[in-house]
């Protein structure tokens, strides 16, 4: 499993910085961008996670508008970066099982006239094909720190209704930043 992650992380890898790399414009980079992540990243494994406890409380209907906002939230916030993405390198570090189902790929991303970042990807086989599940950057898990701060959210808002008010609002948000640029 673990030269399978490694090799999928690699061509995944290799997919975003040919889209983000080429002349497309930055809404058809973002379809593509989207697709590979869709293709990718166990996004419903993730939102379910970072979500928590709450997810068992939510109905039918907020579970998929939820689902929804999360993946168009993850796709901005990568969007939102291309121009300083462009030109970004990465070589594959060691790979190595991190539980019986698990593999962590390390990377290291190397970005014009910017500090190189190491990035370790967590994979996992789902349902025999492997899938993203977890991005540590510098030692910080990406998804405990959505998991945290999603939580936080619900508490304050009062619920789900108020989580799923202040994504669309964070993504209203990103459209105008973007609008702007």
């Amino acid at each position: 499993m673990a030269t399978t992650a490694a090799s999928f992380i690699e061509k995944r890898g290799n997919d975003v910085i040919n889209v983000l790399n080429g002349n497309s414009s930055t809404d058809a980079k973002r379809e593509a961008v989207s697709d590979i992540l869709r293709d990718s990243v166990d996004v419903r494994g993730v939102a379910q996670f970072v979500l928590g406890r709450h997810w068992r409380t939510a109905t039918e209907q907020q579970r998929g508008e939820y689902l929804r906002l999360f993946e168009e939230t993850l796709v901005r916030n990568l969007s939102s970066r291309f121009g300083e993405l462009r030109g970004v390198t990465f070589a594959i570090g060691r790979s190595q099982m991190a539980s019986d189902d698990e593999a962590v790929v390390a990377t290291t991303v190397n970005r014009p006239n910017n500090p190189a970042v190491n990035l370790d990807w967590r994979v996992s086989a789902t349902n025999g094909k492997p899938l993203v599940i977890d991005l540590v950057a510098e030692g910080t898990s990406l998804r405990i720190t959505q998991r945290s701060e999603y939580g936080a959210v619900v508490q304050r808002s009062g619920g789900m209704d108020g989580l799923l008010r202040a994504m669309r609002q964070q993504l209203a948000q990103m459209e105008q930043r973007e609008q702007a640029n």
